[in-house]
């Protein structure tokens, strides 16, 4: 009988071809080590004898109930979707008749709406604000910050992808300028950029140039950098992000903890407001499958709103409050 121990290697080796990223190969040995061994102290015995058979339905439904006494419903989630990975590779493998985490209960996946802007007109807001100086710092750079938030609101990038472009990542004839990101698994794709950006761009460079004394910048230069020309970081693109909304009076139309991506949600709602298919919005956004960009446009209603608005009894009220509008003091 195989081992668990033996098994989880050759899971894992199994992963290789696919080339996850190193944060969700840490994840699932993580869950695979816990689980695992709460495992086999309830089978009674050491987590290097706990043998794969072993954990039926009846066993891992036990460990996850102790496991969740202590964890959140999002690294419950997290684990279950881990094992039953790890349990489909030994089914695979005919280590195990079948899957036994149909019968373990877990939580419901939370909701993937998008999480825009809230309220109208909040992004062209939060840009007049900023390009005003209302954002107060101790070395203010306004040009700079007018970048990072533009660039996310009309290329959608993904924080980690904005701070992994370089000036050599814009490229293209005049009309057709693009710009590569490299988003999740190291995939790139190419999203096209207009005149306005460009000339923002520009008009940043310059000042950092001026800012820095330089001559000039290599194509290799990180686009966003701090306030001692350096590449700017996950942590100071969250907290600079973070003051342009709460000096520009936005900050109350932010959902709780999206700051950058909110400019992300903002783009792709938008242009699921003005007509982009779910395929468009899966290549720009650089998702895997287009189910996720399907969540912009049903968030957008518009045919859901122009369906409605169809019905021939609007047509009938229309005429009724044309030719006789009603009394609000009659009975």
């Amino acid at each position: 009988m195989t081992l668990f121990v033996d098994a989880k290697a050759e899971f894992f080796l199994s992963l290789r071809p696919a080339k996850p990223a190193a944060g969700t190969l840490a994840g699932y040995d993580s869950d695979l080590r816990i689980i695992g061994g709460i495992a086999a102290r309830l089978c009674d015995v050491p987590p290097a004898e706990l043998r794969v058979d072993r954990l039926s339905g009846r066993v891992l439904r036990a460990a996850f109930a102790e496991f969740a006494d202590d964890h959140a419903a999002a690294s419950i989630l997290r684990a279950w979707s881990a094992w039953n990975r790890f349990m489909n590779f030994a089914v695979a493998e005919e280590l195990v008749e079948g899957n036994p985490m149909a019968a373990v209960p877990h939580p419901k996946a939370p909701s993937k709406a998008p999480k825009p802007f809230q309220g109208d007109g909040t992004a062209r807001t939060l840009l007049e604000r900023i390009a005003a100086g209302a954002r107060e710092a101790r070395d203010p750079w306004v040009e700079r910050d007018l970048v990072a938030l533009a660039f996310p609101l009309v290329t959608g990038a993904r924080s980690a992808e904005m701070l992994g472009v370089t000036l050599g990542s814009f490229g293209g004839s005049p009309g057709d300028r693009r710009v590569r990101l490299t988003g999740k698994g190291g995939k790139t794709r190419s999203v096209p950029v207009e005149g306005p950006l460009e000339r923002l761009v520009d008009a940043y460079l310059l000042s950092r140039m001026e800012r820095f004394g330089l001559s000039g910048l290599p194509l290799s230069a990180p686009l966003l950098v701090d306030t001692k020309n350096r590449p700017l970081r996950r942590g100071g693109l969250q907290y600079l992000v973070a003051q342009c909304y709460r000096y520009a009076g936005v900050h109350d139309r932010v959902s709780r903890g999206a700051l950058v991506h909110t400019l992300r949600h903002e783009f792709a709602t938008r242009l699921a407001e003005n007509g982009a298919s779910a395929h468009e919005l899966k290549e720009l956004l650089g998702h895997s499958s287009i189910a996720t960009g399907q969540h912009y446009v049903e968030s957008t209603a518009r045919e859901l709103r122009m369906a409605a608005g169809s019905s021939p009894a609007y047509g009938v009220l229309e005429s009724l409050l044309s030719s006789s509008p009603p009394d609000a003091t009659s009975s």
